[in-house]
């Protein structure tokens, strides 16, 4: 007589784990910067978005990464049976699915070989790219970390010392004026349409209809909410990951954190994206994550100076700079499109251009608010010129609590108006 032997089953590893999960753990690989850091795990991959390092980071993150014990008992009996690449395959066709991970087509084999990184038939290494989808998780989680440690939930939107006649109230009346919106208050209303009556027939009890008119109309008054134009100012020059610290993937991080915020909570804002080095350009904030650092200099003139041609595009009632940097400015773009460089002490022409450029910031209404990762003499005393012109504020912080500060500043202080 045939047997059946039943065993338990266990269903398909790929498909019961936890694509976010998965994707969090990746993230020190996704958003390298560029950072050898003796201690990550994914450092030989050199931050490098090919297939195979994307193979090699799952692997690592399969055996290393932090699961329950059913989970790691599972990974524990695939490797015994030998069937963690295919493992890592399905988990690589779902991320493509679910459109976490965009993969490059490969190249033609026929194609003649012309450009840095191609093998000798002609073909490249088959690369992938991170999605928007992954990059607003990253960004999603990285908030959700950086408020719980503030120990917040959520935000609302940007208050202001002014007031307006909107539909949230808060408590305060008034009479009624021309372009007011209708939110009337119809106790105060009926009131001041009573208390006339009285005047005008003393003696008399007040009979009902009674005649409401134009001056007796009073509405409820709520807090005006402004909308801002950020434009966050990245220093992503080479000493932002030298001294043996990574500064720039935490910055990353906060930039990341920042947008989800602004779009999830302050749909009127705008938030843009300047990165400076010897140089400066716009980076669309989408691409956050693949950005590395640069160069060696800090041309802080030309970072404050395209953040303001941003800005004075931006029909909004507040516009601020975020600057983040770690370094002097040591470089600047004269007027025929050179790079004069000095990374000696505060040379006093990049001093006095750069203080020029923050001055122009000043008179065209926008506040600069610095955030510092570094303690040197010269540095601070830059700084705090810097916000002394624009009214602006500076904090000195690491990259441990740079989220900290960030966020405290934009959920609470940063739409203050400075009189």
């Amino acid at each position: 007589m045939k047997r059946i032997r039943y065993s338990k089953y266990t269903g398909d590893l790929a498909e019961d784990m936890d694509l976010e999960d998965l994707m969090q753990k990746l993230s020190d690989y996704l958003l390298d910067s560029g950072f050898q850091d003796p201690l990550s795990q994914f450092q030989e991959l050199n931050g490098e978005h090919t297939m195979e390092n994307l193979r090699e980071a799952l692997r690592q993150a399969l055996e290393y990464g932090d699961f329950d014990q059913d989970m790691r008992d599972r990974l524990e009996q695939m490797a015994q049976e030998g069937q963690i690449e295919q493992l890592i395959e399905k988990l690589i066709q779902r991320m493509e699915q679910q459109d976490y991970i965009r993969i490059d087509e490969a190249h033609d084999p026929s194609r003649p070989a012309t450009t840095a990184g191609e093998t000798g038939d002609g073909q490249t290494q088959a690369r992938f790219e991170v999605t928007d989808k992954s990059l607003d998780f990253l960004g999603y989680k990285t908030l959700q970390d950086l408020l719980g440690s503030l120990g917040r939930s959520s935000a609302g939107r940007h208050d202001t010392p002014f007031q307006s006649t909107g539909v949230e109230t808060n408590g305060s009346i008034r009479p009624y004026e021309f372009g007011d919106s209708l939110n009337l208050d119809a106790n105060a209303t009926l009131t001041a349409a009573m208390i006339q009556h009285a005047a005008e027939h003393p003696g008399e009890s007040i009979t009902w209809p009674i005649e409401v008119d134009y001056p007796h109309l009073h509405v409820q008054q709520s807090d005006f909410q402004s909308s801002c134009a950020t434009v966050v100012m990245l220093d992503c020059s080479h000493s932002m990951i030298l001294y043996g610290e990574d500064r720039f993937t935490p910055a990353k991080r906060v930039a990341m954190a920042l947008s989800h915020l602004i779009r999830t909570q302050y749909p009127g804002d705008t938030l843009s994206l300047v990165l400076f080095h010897d140089s400066a350009e716009e980076v669309p904030i989408s691409q956050i994550a693949r950005v590395k650092v640069g160069p060696h200099y800090t041309n802080t003139r030309e970072g404050l100076r395209l953040a303001r041609s941003i800005l004075n595009r931006q029909r909004k009632e507040m516009r601020q700079i975020v600057m983040i940097t770690d370094g002097k400015p040591s470089a600047l773009t004269l007027p025929d499109g050179r790079i004069y460089k000095n990374a000696f002490g505060l040379d006093p022409l990049v001093l006095s251009e750069t203080l020029e450029e923050v001055a122009r910031c000043r008179r065209a209404g926008i506040l600069i608010n610095t955030f510092m990762l570094a303690t040197d003499p010269g540095l601070v005393q830059f700084v705090q010129k810097v916000s002394a012109m624009c009214k602006g504020k500076a904090y000195f912080t690491t990259p441990h609590t740079l989220g900290n500060y960030l966020m405290m500043d934009f959920l609470n202080r940063k739409m203050k108006t400075v009189h």
